[in-house]
């Protein structure tokens, strides 16, 4: 068998500086896993003979403890590690078998300490296992940019050869680029492309020379160009599938970890493949469970594990049997290696279409004739995201793969070779659960739009005076049961199911009872919301990318300006739009509508507003302290004020962000041009509605008071227009002028509103409608302007289109800032959230309060003492 593992430039092992350095809340790694791991922290100090951190720092045990705490985060080391327990079971089962009485009496460490006592011409007991071990297993890890990190003197290099070091059996692959000298001598140096195979120098016993750790090429192989043209990753696998050998072949990501009593299970594992499973064909793919190692500290990465750990267990099982649509889902599936090396290998590299490139390995072994079983006997560990952020990106990743996977042959050709029940089995357990969820956050959308067009056309209050729909109480009944599955409650049963399967039914619901508690509704309709944007967009536009999560640890803040960026187009917005249809709904249906029938209708959609707009600040550590709320306010405004410009990154600028969010319009077709541009006309509907709901135009159904709407706008962008244009010309030389204009501009509005309060008595209700009927008309005219952004560069709009934008973001960070603000004034609220945040880190015992609050403290205070 052998294990492959594909890397790229994660961490391999924490060097003394990522060790000590502290983030901006003054907490470093290391004070970070003594607070998480105090047990684990104090034993390694009693082994390493020290009291302190002082003593150890100062003695020569800093390679222990880089590797005491690499092997509690997600690195490769610890992988490596894991995956070489594989070599060590192998070891001792080969003891156990070719062992004599005698030997077996003295034990399997003896052997290995008395090796040196036998002769050298006699082939010792120790180098027979040994040579067994070597025969069955290879371990290859796939480092894409080794040789350019041992070139240019990278860390990551030096820690790479350490492990080789460390583990002689270990074999690294990698891409390498050479210049080499062209044959033509007018043309220049051409690049060639290795694929190269290392192992680390055997030392030279007869030499007298001292030990260096050196590299040796094994196998170097041209290759007709450059390797990497799609998302990176299926390359760094396909390169180095040649490497390999035996008949297994296991796929295993970086952030995995192994145990040695998991490893005495792998013999048993691979003569699954001599089974017929259905009794008509041998495994292609055989399927383990994995045990999540990342859900002790945060809810969040509780929550997170909880699902992944139902998903890997009852739900693959399921998949597997009885349905036969369990696919390849990464990470810690055995292959058939000679199967799927003559069937085009196990990953799919074209760019976009394969962004979820571990499925298509599935769907091809499916499509041609493979068998995919699964198997709760053995299971390898996986790490994680414990972030919201980290959480998001990661889900956001799985919707586009998903989108693509939606519009990929694959999914056509299974959809017409399966049975009729076999199909349905493939469609609800792939594609079809991030479409029914697009379906359902479609069905709210066009629910309330109803529900306006019902309010705002009078036609609700004329069928309300009608004794059929007065008192419908089962259509009430219905709405309010429906939000209780709106409201996350289904996303948790295979959760509840999979604890009571494992650990008893009265665990899984105090468990259950717990996490709703910790508010984990809020955290799956967000994810809902995560989905459903990503997912639509990808359908929509295409040009699904790979976002990297990040393995680190998360325990710290982030910035509002972080979190405005990522959640603004998946969740803000369509929170906000939703909010304005439930408050027009409320405005005008409260006279002939009973507050019990608008709360049972209601309830689920205003949790679900409350939920998008404000759940990233209520995952957010810290994000109710008000330095840091005042921290974040003048981040936020900076990065709002920011011109943009060529080299002007995303974070640096909200402009160069701004032109980033529109990239998938770009490369849309014409047909996703339209679509943007047809969805974006249901903003109109808002001032069509709203305008004759006036107390001045109440009278009146005239055409002339649209137009007259419409006229109101012109307006208000011809002011801001002259008002951009007056600041880039007159701002400097006339400054006196320019005040004056916008001071007279000012007077102006002022006096036009007191008149309408006084003559035509407009009330404050008039001047909220009309907020509500011109803003989101603005907005739509901003979507068809950036859906057609070549037509208004032409015409010379851009930058008037862009000034338009940044105020809408301005509105709509205000609208977001200034809930949170008000809670951080009140300390509790940041106590509350603390708590609902890690509780399970409380239940130990741990201080987390400490972690949050920074390590200079901790230190002074030690000092102190």
């Amino acid at each position: 068998m052998c294990v492959l593992t594909p890397y790229y430039t994660e961490e391999v092992l924490f060097s003394l500086h990522d060790l000590e350095v502290p983030n901006e809340d003054g907490v470093s790694i290391l004070f970070y896993l003594q607070k998480i791991f105090p047990d684990e922290w104090n034993n390694f100090l009693e082994r390493m003979g020290c009291n302190n951190e002082e003593e150890l720092l100062e003695g020569d045990k800093l390679e222990e403890l880089r590797l005491w705490a690499s092997y509690r985060g997600q690195t490769l080391s610890k992988t490596v590690r894991g995956m070489m327990y594989y070599r060590k079971a192998l070891e001792l089962q080969a003891f156990l078998d070719m062992a004599k009485d005698e030997d077996l009496m003295e034990g399997y460490k003896a052997i290995e300490l008395n090796t040196e006592d036998h002769s050298k011409g006699e082939r010792t007991l120790w180098a027979q296992c040994q040579a067994v071990a070597d025969m069955k297993f290879t371990y290859v890890v796939s480092c894409q940019k080794y040789g350019i990190h041992k070139r240019s003197g990278d860390h990551r290099a030096q820690d790479i050869l350490k492990l080789m070091t460390t583990y002689p059996s270990l074999r690294v692959a990698y891409i390498d680029e050479v210049e080499e000298p062209s044959k033509d001598r007018k043309k220049i140096n051409q690049k060639a492309y290795y694929s190269v195979l290392v192992k680390a120098a055997p030392p030279n016993i007869n030499s007298s020379e001292p030990v260096q750790n050196l590299d040796q090429i094994i196998y170097k192989i041209k290759l007709p160009g450059p390797a990497i043209l799609g998302e990176g990753k299926p390359e760094n696998q396909n390169h180095a599938i040649i490497f390999t050998r035996g008949e297994g072949l296991q796929a295993i990501d970086m952030n995995q970890d192994n145990y040695m009593e998991e490893a005495l299970k792998m013999r048993n594992l691979l003569q699954e493949f001599l089974t017929k499973h259905d009794g008509v064909r041998f495994p292609t793919i055989l399927g383990l469970r994995e045990h999540i190692f990342t859900g002790s500290v945060s809810s969040l990465a509780w929550f997170m594990s909880n699902q992944e750990t139902s998903f890997v267990t009852i739900g693959q099982r399921l998949l597997a049997n009885p349905l036969k649509v369990r696919f390849h889902y990464g990470h810690p599936d055995v292959f058939d290696r000679l199967f799927h090396l003559t069937r085009g290998g196990i990953s799919k590299a074209s760019k976009i279409i394969n962004l979820s490139e571990d499925i298509f390995a599935g769907f091809n072994s499916t499509l041609r004739e493979g068998n995919v079983t699964h198997h709760e006997y053995i299971q390898v560990g996986k790490g994680r995201d414990v972030g919201l952020n980290q959480i998001s990106m990661f889900e956001a990743k799985i919707a586009n793969g998903n989108g693509e996977q939606t519009l990929s042959r694959d999914i056509y050709r299974l959809g017409h070779r399966f049975d009729f029940f076999r199909m349905l089995s493939c469609y609800f357990t792939t594609i079809g659960f991030y479409f029914s969820t697009l379906i359902t956050v479609l069905t709210v959308y066009i629910f309330l739009y109803g529900r306006l067009y019902l309010v705002l056309s009078g036609l609700e209050e004329g069928l309300s005076t009608q004794a059929a729909f007065r008192d419908n109480k089962p259509l009430q009944v219905a709405l309010a049961s429906q939000s209780f599955v709106q409201i996350g409650f289904l996303m948790a049963l295979p959760m509840l199911m999979e604890i009571g399967l494992e650990r008893g039914f009265r665990t899984a619901l105090s468990e259950f009872i717990l996490m709703q508690l910790q508010l984990a509704p809020v955290f799956f309709t967000f994810s809902l919301g995560t989905k459903t944007h990503y997912y639509g967009r990808t359908l929509l536009h295409g040009g699904a990318k790979y976002r990297p999560t990040g393995r680190g640890f998360v325990v710290f803040h982030a910035k509002f300006a972080e979190n405005y960026r990522l959640y603004s187009r998946s969740h803000f917005v369509k929170g906000i739009e939703l909010m304005i249809l439930l408050l027009v709904y409320q405005i005008f249906g409260h006279t002939y509508r009973s507050a019990v029938a608008y709360v049972l209708i209601t309830i689920s959609m205003w949790f679900m507003v409350g939920t998008w707009l404000f759940a990233p600040f209520l995952f957010n550590p810290s994000g109710f302290e008000w330095q840091k709320i005042v921290d974040d306010w003048t981040d936020w405004n900076k990065w709002v004020s920011n011109r943009g410009g060529i080299g002007v990154t995303a974070e640096k600028s909200w402009e160069s962000w701004w032109e980033e969010e529109q990239e998938h319009l770009r490369h849309s077709g014409k047909r996703g041009i339209i679509a943007e541009i047809l969805l974006s006309l249901r903003f109109f509907i808002y001032q069509y509605g709203l305008v004759y709901h006036l107390n001045l135009t109440k009278n009146t159904k005239s055409f002339l008071v649209y137009g007259i709407s419409w006229l109101v706008i012109c307006i208000i962008l011809f002011v801001m227009k002259t008002v951009s244009v007056g600041r880039r010309k007159f701002s400097a030389n006339f400054q006196l002028m320019f005040r004056l204009i916008k001071g007279l501009i000012f007077l102006t509005f002022v006096s036009i509103l007191v008149t309408l309060i006084a003559l035509p008595h407009m009330t404050l209700q008039d001047i909220i409608v009309c907020i509500l009927a011109f803003m989101p008309t603005g907005w739509g005219l901003l979507l068809i302007a950036q859906a057609c952004k070549p037509v208004v560069e032409r015409a010379g709009f851009w930058a008037s289109v862009r000034t338009l934008a940044r105020g809408y973001e301005i509105i709509m960070g205000l609208l977001l800032f200034t809930p949170v603000a008000f809670l951080a004034w009140f300390p509790f609220v940041s106590e509350f959230q603390t708590r609902m945040l890690f509780n399970q880190a409380f239940s130990r015992g741990l201080q987390i309060s400490r972690i949050l609050g920074g390590h200079r403290k901790d230190r002074s205070s030690r000092n102190k003492e």
